[in-house]
């Protein structure tokens, strides 16, 4: 289970933020204002391990190493999610950070959300890339993406069931823009980010299926009343629907010519492409400069007792 809950304070000497809701849409701009150093990623290594954990003891089984294995150990160079290339590990950290954030920030809403488990398991490319990684050292290839929804989060009721989720799209850019961002949300097809969350995920996700086996393999005991509400949204046939808030988390470096607190993306109305009856959550994290040595000194320190 993810369990480790960062301490405000962190994002607050890091970041300021800029919120607005306008009905059933909330936008909040993130702007860096404290440092990405080593201390930073010193601070946010026990919740990257705690969103790591359940995949990395799913793979490291899968290719038959120790969890935590000795250095010079049979298959010790592919260690979870250390050993993964570099644009992997970006799209990784998008991913983690929407967690985070929303764990730690007002939406649209004002819902309490949750992230019990990553599904960073369902990787299916990472499994088999580790697995020839760990037999052949010299293995040099990208990865494709994980399938379905980048990031998932829950809200439970009083009685412990799932009253809302927040399906979440996570994009991280080395270097954010207009035309950048304009091409995430709306690409030259016109299948982008807005197509996607508008047109293809008008039903529940099969994120939400992977989640609900996994609060049963995980602490089915302290998950059984959302356990049994997703497994009643997933029926078939006269199933009990759970209300949906999409979420959109941009995250970059920032970019010449934006003033700040100016966001990316329009703040003041409902982007006009976004067609989706469910509510609408977009996070712009906008960092100053550096934000891929950020990630590099965070997923180096990983399980090294640092």
């Amino acid at each position: 289970m993810h369990t480790y809950k960062l301490p405000k304070k962190v994002l607050k000497n890091w970041l300021v933020g800029y919120p607005s809701t306008k009905g059933s849409y909330g936008h909040l701009l993130l702007e860096q204002v404290g440092a990405s150093d080593a201390a930073l990623a010193a601070a946010f290594r026990p919740y990257f391990e705690s969103a790591h954990l359940d995949a990395r003891k799913h793979f490291h089984e899968e290719i038959c190493i120790d969890l935590h294995p000795d250095a010079g150990s049979a298959g010790s160079h592919a260690t979870y999610p250390k050993c993964l290339p570099i644009v992997a590990r970006r799209g990784l950290f998008g991913e983690v950070m929407a967690g985070m954030l929303t764990e730690h920030y007002t939406y649209v809403g004002k819902h309490e959300w949750q992230v019990p488990i990553f599904l960073f398991r369902h990787h299916e490319d990472a499994k088999q890339y580790l697995f020839a990684l760990a037999r052949d050292a010299q293995l040099t290839r990208q990865m494709l993406g994980r399938h379905g929804s980048d990031f998932l989060a829950i809200a439970l009721d009083a009685d412990g069931k799932v009253k809302r989720y927040l399906a979440g799209e996570a994009k991280w850019r080395k270097t954010l823009g207009k035309a950048v961002v304009q091409s995430l949300l709306k690409d030259a097809d016109g299948k982008g980010i807005w197509y996607q969350l508008s047109e293809r995920d008008k039903n529940i996700p099969h994120g939400m299926r992977q989640l609900q086996k996994l609060l049963k393999e995980s602490d089915p005991k302290k998950f059984q009343a959302a356990i049994f509400s997703i497994d009643q949204a997933l029926l078939l046939n006269n199933a009990t629907p759970i209300p949906r808030t999409n979420l959109v988390f941009i995250c970059g470096n920032d970019f010449k010519g934006r003033e700040s607190a100016t966001p990316i993306i329009d703040w003041k109305k409902m982007p006009k492409d976004y067609k989706s009856e469910h509510d609408l959550q977009v996070v712009e994290l906008i960092l100053s400069g550096g934000g891929e040595d950020l990630i590099d000194m965070i997923y180096e320190s990983l399980w090294n007792g640092v």
